[in-house]
């Protein structure tokens, strides 16, 4: 291992850099509906050009999600920070939807190499102290960049005349500073055998996850489902319901649930990963409704304040399952482990949001809404019902 960054230091830069990958995912929110108006396309196409990133990102998981594993974490982020770059070029020069598209498929292939190598990094340069502390960093930099990257971007549409060229032009020096940074980190894992192997499309599950991973399961798709919510369909909410149409006021609805998922996802640290993940559970659950009357009276302050409810939800349950698994799993077995946790987050993640988006022309919004708010609520109470089961079970056991 030869590096001239101390392990501590790495720990944190590390989360910044993974942070950034997600800052531009959610960055296209509200410029997405700034391109609507311009180019006139449906909300269909629009729903499609959010879901095409975690689409992206799915295929990069489930062909390189182990790639780290076999090629060393250091070659794999420096892969994916080249990526990023490229799309950020693609974004800037798009002429129409078509080719921002593009740009949202290979920022997803671009994410999802970076999402198992940088949490497996990010865990392996952790001080032995701060172990625990890796899992809950690597949720907040995911979902606090989501949430960031959309509240600065509304900003720029807002008050700039070009925000589209303005933040991904800045967004493509970050990822050359990252590039240069993440050059002189420590290698964590030795190189081994097997990489094309690796490619084949696969997910990696040891025995020893399986049954945690299970019980997770519906608490992963409510989670992710609920960001999705306001990064994917806010836009056409606030447009069609409210009449508003400032990116602004776009970026901070999409800010509110992922920012307050990050900064929850710290403080649940303090807390054990099983209390942290059915708390979580419950404040999706509480989270939800209080969106639906909000929709439904319609009164806008009750989805914000739905937003940062569930959005502390989504960073204690979904912190709280990686601390849970984290500790069961062999250093060569993180990256594929990453890349299976992942997966089924962003298919949680895009899959209902294409759906919701088909369904609007023919349902109506709101009633579209309403259907994917009682998907969330249902996997949310299964999640509950589920982790308070192995909750009263883990006190059997030490009783």
């Amino acid at each position: 291992m030869t590096s001239s960054t101390p392990t501590k230091s790495s720990f944190i830069g590390l989360s910044v850099v993974f942070a950034a990958f997600f800052f531009a995912a959610g960055a296209p929110t509200p410029l997405l509906s700034l391109r609507q108006q311009e180019w006139g396309f449906s909300a269909a196409t629009l729903s499609i050009a959010f879901s095409m990133y975690a689409i992206g990102l799915l295929a990069a998981l489930l062909i390189g999600g182990s790639l780290s594993d076999h090629l060393g974490r250091r070659p794999v982020m420096i892969i994916a920070l080249y990526g990023e770059l490229l799309s950020m070029a693609i974004f800037i020069l798009a002429p129409n939807i078509l080719w921002v598209i593009a740009a949202r498929a290979l920022q997803g292939l671009a994410t999802g190499l970076a999402t198992s190598a940088f949490n497996a990094a990010i865990t392996e340069h952790a001080p032995s102290h701060r172990k625990k502390l890796a899992g809950g960093l690597t949720g907040a930099s995911v979902a606090g960049g989501l949430g960031i990257g959309a509240l600065v971007t509304g900003a720029a549409v807002q008050f700039t005349p070009d925000a589209n060229t303005l933040i991904f032009a800045i967004l493509a020096a970050v990822m050359i500073i990252a590039l240069v940074y993440v050059s002189f980190t420590a290698e964590t894992v030795t190189p081994r055998p097997g990489a094309f192997r690796s490619l084949v499309p696969r997910l990696g599950l040891p025995a020893s996850i399986r049954p945690e991973f299970a019980a997770g399961l519906p608490i992963h798709i409510a989670g992710w489902m609920f960001p999705a919510l306001f990064l994917g369909l806010s836009p056409a909410l606030l447009r069609l319901q409210f009449g508003l149409e400032g990116g602004l006021i776009a970026g901070f609805t999409a800010f509110l649930g992922p920012f307050s998922a990050a900064a929850a996802g710290f403080y649940f640290t303090r807390h054990p990963a099983r209390h942290s993940t059915l708390a979580g559970a419950a404040l999706i659950l509480a989270g939800i409704v209080v969106v639906l009357v909000g929709i439904s009276t319609p009164w806008l302050p009750a989805i914000w304040i739905g937003a940062v409810l569930g959005g502390i939800g989504f960073g204690g349950s979904f912190g709280g399952q990686l601390r849970l698994m984290t500790p069961l799993v062999e250093p060569h077995q993180r990256a594929g482990v990453f890349a299976s946790i992942y997966t089924a987050a962003y298919l949680a993640f895009s899959i209902p949001v294409v759906i919701a988006g088909l369904l609007v022309p023919a349902w109506g919004l709101v009633p579209t809404l309403e259907a994917y708010a009682a998907t969330l609520l249902a996997f949310a109470a299964l999640g509950a019902a589920i982790q308070g089961l192995r909750l009263r079970r883990d006190a059997a056991a030490v009783n």
